[in-house]
């Protein structure tokens, strides 16, 4: 028996690869984009903290833009958590 396959539909779903599913500011989830896109993507990445928490780009922006100094979960002084290439590269491989 043989098959011919006459047709194919490849389907895929990305997402991002956090802990939090949704910005805590908009309460949107990060595969949507925040309030002020219009489109999901890498225009709008989702930020972690020193703290490690997670929020849309433009959302902790604004956030921070209005005077607000602490994170909006826990209170901490807010600092975006900085990794190093070589970190990137390690999890970008794992």
């Amino acid at each position: 028996m043989k098959v011919k396959i006459e047709k194919w539909l490849g389907v895929a779903r990305w997402a991002w690869d956090v802990p939090d599913p949704q910005c805590v500011i908009c309460l949107l989830p990060f595969e949507s984009p925040c309030p002020t896109c219009k489109n999901p993507g890498d225009d709008c990445a989702p930020i972690e903290s020193e703290c490690s928490h997670h929020f849309h780009l433009h959302c902790i922006s604004h956030w921070t833009s209005e005077g607000n100094e602490k994170c909006p979960c826990c209170r901490a002084v807010f600092r975006i958590k900085v990794i190093s290439s070589e970190q990137q590269f390690r999890s970008a491989r794992a």
